[in-house]
């Protein structure tokens, strides 16, 4: 089997109000790369975010009192503080440099999945309103465009607990499900699995990741393509790769 990596190196710096579905058949003419069936186009959640003008501009936040003590604690800047918890349902844990967060659609990642990278200065963006939502919509522009019947992931870079570095998530899917249960199967020795289920769409998007970079590489979509992923076909969304807050042992 063979799996192919490939990023777009021609997108623009993108600004509110443009249409990605637009933006990457656009990227594809130009890169004389044809957009295929089967295809899963992997786009980094920064650019989303800026395309549906969900951005924060710090220099007009103004921090609360809960926002100046956590700075204080953590060395954060007290308005990036008050923007993540702005955009959070729950502080999880505060560390000397780190907040870790539930954000508003469920994800536990450090400061609520704001990024101050790759847009101008002081500003973030937050992570999109309804990464999954937008993730529907462009993949049924691309098909109702293209007649190429692809599948989307947005993806985040998040760390992991008792693990250094961070690697690709996906916070938005469509066309494909985000899980693969393999219960039920066997292994080589004819044991049936009991408990094995793969986050796959995190794996694409983490293998997209190491073509996105994650300073100045400026590619923010990537495509996937040859991946045999017939049985991931349906309805899925990105809530599918949350655990069960009672079968969460890291909280």
């Amino acid at each position: 089997m063979e799996i192919k990596l490939i990023g777009f190196s021609t997108i623009p710096l993108i600004k509110e109000g443009d249409d990605l579905a637009d933006i990457i058949i656009e990227a594809s003419e130009r890169e004389s790369l044809e957009i295929e069936d089967g295809d899963i186009i992997v786009i980094a959640e920064t650019i989303v975010s800026k395309a549906e003008g969900n951005t924060i501009n710090l220099k007009r936040m103004k921090p609360g009192l809960k926002a100046k003590r956590l700075a204080e604690q953590t060395g954060k800047d007290p308005r990036l503080v008050e923007a993540i918890l702005r955009e959070s349902k729950k502080i999880i844990k505060v560390g000397h440099d780190f907040i870790i967060s539930e954000t508003k659609h469920g994800f536990i990642c450090a400061n609520a999945g704001i990024d101050e990278s790759n847009v101008g200065n002081g500003m973030a963006t937050p992570l999109p309103d309804d990464p999954d939502t937008t993730a529907e919509n462009i993949r049924l522009s691309l098909i109702d465009k293209l007649g190429k019947n692809v599948s989307i992931i947005i993806a985040d870079t998040q760390g992991r607990p008792f693990r250094e570095g961070a690697v690709g998530v996906a916070v938005g899917v469509s066309g494909i499900k985000p899980i693969w249960d393999r219960r039920g199967e066997t292994d080589l020795y004819g044991k049936s699995l009991k408990t094995t289920k793969i986050a796959v769409a995190d794996e694409l998007a983490s293998a997209a990741s190491m073509v996105m970079g994650q300073a100045n590489e400026g590619i923010p979509i990537v495509i996937i393509r040859g991946y045999p992923h017939d049985h991931l076909k349906g309805e899925g969304t990105s809530k599918d790769l949350l655990r069960p807050k009672e079968l969460d042992v890291f909280r």
